[in-house]
Order: structure tokens, then C-alpha cells, then sequence
């Protein structure tokens, strides 16, 4: 009985040994493992720690887990952090897992921060993930940038409008821009810019009566746009408008202007014309009611022998009274031709010929 009793608590030891020993490995693994893992990020750690840059070493494992760029992380939050901007390291590994580029946003916030400009983490994460180059609008804000008016690249050099005397204006401008960072989101970009400003200087050229003073001081001009506000709903404040040149083109007035004198004329003679073919279209109707009355007057004369011949029937007329009437006619017939020149009154002379 004894010696079953102590060959049980053998066996017990014996099991407790191989359980510790197990333990023991596991703990070594472990050990090794955590030492591995350690020394794989005491590198950056001991830079977070130097650097005040408040990034455990278990939030580096775990970055590692997430499959996030954690090298770049940590160099980026130590820029911030020696710059003097204060950011979450979980804002940051949130930018990176929406596909955001935290390095650019990070030199974006510490570029605004230097300029004394204001822009949250938020903000440029929000422009950065818009499409927007946050670190480009950063430097336009601190450092304005200049376009052209017109965009040469679009194959159109000179904008062009016509004053009020009809003299054409040939002008481009160049336009000083500033980013506005919290109009980034949603405003219009430097194509709106570009349209608004084109639009306001055409406008102004039509609403000027053009002199020499206006290619003296071409600033009048770029003045009268200015006061439009034309950066409004847009990315960007107009900070000036130069005119860079200046051209006199053609007199549109005056070549309008001989344009409707030919117009003019060419409708003249088309109712002269017209008021012509009225005028022989008449004389033809003219001449076709003389030939008519012509042939009514030969009418009636034929009916003339036939009433004297009906007088001398019937008594109203003798011999006596025609003779004196042939007489009468042949007197006034010579008196017809001497008025005419030797010619009866038919155009013959008095031969007869």
C-alpha cells in the first residue's frame, strides 16, 4: 500500500515536471518573440520617446498589424510635433487607411502653421482627400500665384472687345491669385478665374470711349474689373489685375458703318429700279390708251360721212353749207402747215408728199 501510494506521487511529480517544463518553453517562445517584436521597433520607439512624439510601442504593433505605414507615421508626427502642431496619431492612421496622403497633409498643416495661417488637420485631410493638392493651395496662400488671361495653352492669345466708338481692343491680362483655404472645398477653380476675368475686361473696353489716355493707363481698366468681384464662390481672392498689353485693333465703327452705307445704296437703286420699271410699265399703258383713243377718234370720223349724208336726206344740210364747211377745213389745214413748217398736220407737206 505504501509503495502504491509513493509511486502515485512519482507519477504526479513526473507530470509536473513535463507541465512546467511546457510552460517554461512557451514562456521562452514568448520571450524571444516580444524581444524580436521589441527590437524590430525600438529603433522608431526610442525616436517617439526622444522626440515627445507619444507613440507606444504597442501602438506600433499594432499600426504593423493593420498594415499601416508606420515608419512613415512616426516621421511625420515627429515633424509635427517639432514643429509645433499637435495631432493624433489615430487622425493620422485614419487619413492613411481613406487613402490620404499623410505626408503631403502633414507638411500642408506645418507649412500653414508657420505662416500663421489657420488650418486644422481636418481641413487639409478633407482637401487632401477631395483631390486637391493641400500642400499647392498652402504655398498659393503664402506665396500668390500669377495666371494668364487668356490661358495661352487654350489657342487663344488676346481677348478682344470693341469701345464705344467702335475702335477694337486688343488686351491679356495677368491675374495675381491667393488660395483661400477655406473656400478650397467646393469653389471654383483658376478656368472660372480665368472665364470671370476675360468676361469683366471685354466689358469694361465696351463701356469706355476709346482715347489715348486709355493706352496711357491701362490700369483703368483693370481697376473697373477689380471692383466686380469676380473671386466670389471661387478657390481663390484676386489680390490684382494687370493689364500686360494693350493693342488697337480695326474701326469696327467705321467699317459697320460702310457696310450699311452699301447696304444703303444697294437698296436705293433697288427701289430706284423698281420705281423705273413702274415708270416704263405706266408709259406703255400710256402709250396703249393713245392708240386707243387714236382708233376710237377713227371710229367716230368714219361715222361722219355717214351723218352728213343722213343731214343731206333729211334736209338739215345743203350744198351750199358743205361747201363752206370743206372750205373752212381746207383753210384751217393750210393755216395747221404753215404753223408746221410746210407740213399738214399728218406730217406730210403741202405737195401732199
Amino acid at each position: 500500500m505504501t509503495s502504491l501510494f509513493a509511486n502515485g506521487w512519482t507519477d504526479l511529480l513526473t507530470d509536473s515536471r513535463i507541465w512546467l517544463i511546457g510552460f517554461g518553453m512557451l514562456f521562452v517562445v514568448l520571450g524571444i518573440i516580444f524581444l524580436f517584436v521589441f527590437l524590430s521597433f525600438l529603433n522608431l520607439w526610442v525616436q517617439c520617446v526622444l522626440t515627445g512624439a507619444d507613440i507606444s510601442i504597442w501602438s506600433l504593433l499594432w499600426m504593423k498589424l493593420r498594415k499601416v505605414n508606420y515608419e512613415m507615421i512616426v516621421k511625420q508626427k515627429i515633424a509635427l510635433v517639432q514643429a509645433g502642431v499637435k495631432i493624433a496619431t489615430s487622425e493620422m492612421e485614419a487619413h492613411y487607411l481613406s487613402g490620404g496622403n499623410v505626408e503631403k497633409t502633414a507638411l500642408a498643416v506645418i507649412a500653414a502653421h508657420k505662416a500663421n495661417i489657420e488650418l486644422t488637420w481636418g481641413t487639409a485631410a478633407a482637401i487632401d482627400l477631395a483631390g486637391r493638392d493641400v500642400l499647392d493651395a498652402v504655398r498659393t496662400s503664402v506665396n500668390p500665384k500669377v495666371i494668364d488671361c487668356p490661358d495661352p495653352l487654350k489657342g487663344k492669345a488676346m481677348l478682344e472687345g470693341v469701345c464705344k466708338n467702335g475702335i477694337r481692343l486688343k488686351a491679356r491680362a495677368r491675374v495675381t491669385v491667393r488660395t483661400k483655404l477655406e473656400r478650397l472645398i467646393g469653389g471654383a477653380t483658376e478656368e472660372t478665374i480665368i472665364a470671370r476675368v476675360g468676361e469683366g475686361i471685354v466689358a469694361a473696353i465696351g463701356a469706355a470711349e476709346f482715347h489715348a489716355d486709355i493706352l496711357a493707363n491701362p490700369h483703368r481698366i483693370s481697376e473697373a474689373v477689380l471692383k466686380k468681384g469676380l473671386d466670389s464662390q471661387t478657390a481663390f481672392e484676386i489680390v490684382s489685375i494687370d493689364i500686360a498689353e494693350l493693342d488697337v485693333g480695326d474701326n469696327v465703327g467705321a467699317r459697320l458703318a460702310a457696310k450699311k452705307a452699301e447696304s444703303d445704296l444697294r437698296v436705293a437703286q433697288a427701289q430706284a429700279e423698281v420705281r423705273r420699271a413702274a415708270a416704263v410699265a405706266r408709259e406703255q399703258e400710256m402709250k396703249a390708251l393713245v392708240e386707243e383713243n387714236r382708233a376710237k377718234v377713227v371710229e367716230a370720223e368714219a361715222e361722219i360721212p355717214m351723218a352728213m349724208s343722213q343731214a343731206f336726206r333729211a334736209g338739215n344740210l345743203g350744198v351750199g353749207e358743205y361747201y363752206n364747211l370743206k372750205n373752212v377745213q381746207a383753210d384751217t389745214g393750210m393755216r395747221n402747215a404753215i404753223a408746221n413748217g410746210g407740213k399738214n398736220s399728218d406730217g406730210k407737206d403741202c405737195s401732199g408728199k
